[in-house]
């Protein structure tokens, strides 16, 4: 749009001739775009409603990430999907202890003794289970222990528990629907020197690839090793399987070495003794002692 001019009137001969007005540059009015067919109004409601379902997964993900990172081991529930072969364990959490008594792998406790109550400490029984009224979580005998044992090795492990401070026995046993008996038993001695002296020397297994102490009716071993999936602190693992050949029934079983305490863990199944079942299991019940 330009604005109109109008001539100057005549002026007197002696005046000035009058500045010359200039016009002011057009304003251009920006182009208007017509608006997109209908079509590109969907697809791109649609890219935007994708977008925002994107995000909001993306979101709801990483918080639910974040949140299991930040449990505290004692706060993860032993529960896990059947297809893998894992057994439905209740929510763990540790004991509480007396007043004024440490954990066994803190500062000042140098014996690293177990002060809850060790029954407290046996892994219970997964959802499923029947459990054996003689084994139940509560204190065993010493010849209760001894009988998972052949003849022989029952001389020298008695009389090592009777050389050794043995203070307590606990255990439980169970039997899933699938024929799989586990039995779990927790020595506790008067520090972790005694516990490992047990150990090392009358049980075998420490290191050693071949231990000459094995379970009753088993005859050749074959070590397995995934203590670096366990991962917990001040802890050891020893595990091993029944080797090739063996009768109708396998045996896997293990040795968990922490502080004053010394935990077996052994199960049998007719035709193989599942790995999945028994590392899960060794796994939970090395967490409540470590």
């Amino acid at each position: 749009m330009t604005e109109q001019q109008t001539a100057p009137e005549a002026a007197p001969e002696a005046a000035p001739a009058p500045t010359p007005v200039v016009a002011p540059t057009p304003v251009v009015a920006p182009p208007v775009l017509a608006a997109p067919p209908v079509r590109s109004r969907r697809v791109l409601g649609a890219v935007a409603r994708w977008t925002a379902a994107v995000v909001v997964c993306a979101g709801l993900g990483a918080g639910t990430a974040a949140g299991i990172t930040s449990l505290e081991r004692t706060d993860v529930p032993g529960l896990a999907t059947e297809s893998d072969g894992r057994w439905a364990y209740p929510k763990l959490s540790l004991p509480a202890l007396p007043e004024g008594s440490p954990r066994p792998f803190t500062a000042g406790n140098e014996g690293e003794i177990h002060h809850a109550d060790l029954r407290r400490l046996v892994l219970p029984a997964p959802a499923g289970a029947t459990v054996d009224p003689k084994a139940d979580g509560g204190w065993t005998t010493t010849e209760a222990f001894l009988s998972g044992y052949g003849e022989e090795d029952r001389v020298v492990l008695r009389q090592a528990l009777a050389d050794s401070t043995l203070r307590h026995i606990a255990a439980r046993s169970w039997t899933m629907p699938d024929g799989t008996r586990t039995t779990i038993q927790l020595l506790r001695f008067g520090s972790v020197a005694y516990a490992e002296a047990f150990k090392d020397e009358a049980l075998d297994a420490g290191e050693a690839s071949d231990p000459k102490v094995l379970p009753a009716g088993v005859e050749a071993v074959v070590p397995e090793d995934f203590a670096t999936v366990i991962d917990v602190p001040d802890t050891t693992v020893y595990t091993f399987r029944e080797k090739q050949p063996y009768g109708p029934e396998q045996s896997r079983w293990a040795y968990i070495q922490a502080g004053d305490t010394v935990g077996i863990v052994t199960q049998v199944r007719k035709g193989e003794a599942l790995q999945v079942p028994f590392q899960q299991t060794v796994t939970l019940q090395n967490q409540l002692l470590g």
